[in-house]
């Protein structure tokens, strides 16, 4: 009853408290899952690809990334190593995983919403997982592209969040505003089942991070203020911390923002939870 304050502490990065002890609820795994790699033409065949996967399967999606050409091509750069299934990195592409319980076909699922897909126009190609080894090996090429960004050194990288409806505009405008600055490399990818986005952007090849350090403070403002007015959040899943506390204080309701510092004070009147973090030390 009253107010949620367990939720309240763990949004705050650590501000308002100091969390001793936590409870978890366990689900068990699904006993039959199924994973696909599959090329799409655009973010906009992607984000049907998600309604139409959710129209056929529900609640057993568990994961739906989009994965932008550019990180395949860091990763054939930096990681050779790693094997992937197209002999040339696609444009745009989906990792979708599902799991079903008992006895259910999951790879049966998956064909069918493949199938389905193709027929309608959203996967131009793809490949689905006939082992867990080769499962593994789908999900190691999308968690190792933040690895293989940093090995290319970005110049502006943003966790930010759009309504869903409003990714593929997102992606078209802020691909046209950076463009406008320069002639960077652009490596979207991330949580399309959220909304969640990382968009990382990089220096011309043969040129490195250094030389575009002046232009670090254009492309932040152009890509915060798109999504900004998209109806979107500069901060997603990493949340504000310390480097993000202008971008609150200029895009947060100044109403929220009020309340958040009356928060603050109420529940840190000394000013010692991780000050400077979220507000300004202070405030």
């Amino acid at each position: 009853m009253g107010y949620d304050l367990r939720d309240l502490l763990i949004g705050s990065e650590g501000t308002l408290g100091v969390i001793t002890a936590a409870s978890l609820v366990l689900h068990p795994r699904p006993a039959a899952r199924a994973t696909a790699l599959l090329v799409v033409p655009d973010p906009a065949a992607a984000l049907a690809l998600l309604s139409l996967a959710r129209a056929h399967l529900g609640e057993a999606i568990s994961a739906f990334e989009l994965i932008h050409g550019q990180g395949l091509a860091f990763l054939a750069r930096e990681m050779p190593g790693l094997r992937q299934p197209f002999a040339a990195p696609p444009g745009w592409s989906v990792l979708i995983d599902i799991g079903l319980p008992g006895e259910a076909d999951a790879a049966g699922a998956m064909e069918r919403l493949v199938a389905a897909a193709s027929a309608a126009g959203l996967v131009l190609d793809g490949v689905l997982a006939q082992s867990a080894r080769q499962r593994r090996d789908f999900w190691a090429l999308r968690e190792a592209i933040p690895e293989a960004n940093r090995c290319i050194g970005s110049i502006s990288s943003h966790d930010i969040a759009v309504p869903l409806g409003a990714i593929p505009e997102f992606i078209a405008r802020a691909g046209a505003a950076v463009s406008d600055i320069g002639a960077f490399r652009i490596n979207c990818f991330g949580h399309v089942g959220d909304g969640n986005l990382h968009y990382n952007v990089f220096p011309p090849p043969g040129r490195s991070r250094a030389d575009h350090e002046g232009d670090r403070p254009r492309i932040r403002r152009s890509v915060h203020d798109l999504v900004h007015a998209l109806g979107g959040s500069v901060a997603a899943e990493h949340g504000v911390g310390r480097l993000k506390v202008a971008d609150l204080e200029r895009y947060a309701d100044p109403a929220a923002l009020a309340a958040m510092r009356a928060v603050k004070r109420a529940f840190d009147p000394m000013g010692i939870m991780n000050p400077g973090a979220v507000l300004r030390a202070g405030e």
